[in-house]
């Protein structure tokens, strides 16, 4: 899953010449990394089955979370990436999302 979707982000950046997005990712790889070029994924991160609501319901609110603890923004909904916004029901995303129910 992450060489796959590494692979299709930088696809993408280089597809819409995004280049101080790939000088970023190019600047964290990490140095014992010989076959590739970039680094999209921190290390030692490994998928974790989401078995209920409850849970769910806390990793999208750790996702939302993430741009207020970096100090980027006051409020998850003001991050323009976020899914926050529709979860509010605000309709003015960059991105399509299909919002979890449970």
């Amino acid at each position: 899953f992450k060489s796959y979707t590494a692979r299709c982000i930088i696809d993408y950046l280089k597809a819409f010449n995004r280049r101080y997005f790939l000088s970023e990712l190019k600047a964290y790889k990490h140095s014992k990394h010989k076959d590739s070029e970039y680094q999209i994924w921190q290390e030692g991160v490994h998928p974790k089955q989401v078995s209920n609501l409850e849970m769910m319901q806390q990793k999208i609110e750790y996702v939302h979370l993430n741009p207020v603890k970096a100090g980027f923004v006051e409020l998850p909904e003001h991050w323009k990436y976020s899914s926050a916004r529709s979860y509010l029901g605000e309709d003015n995303t960059v991105v399509s999302v299909k919002l979890f129910s449970g």
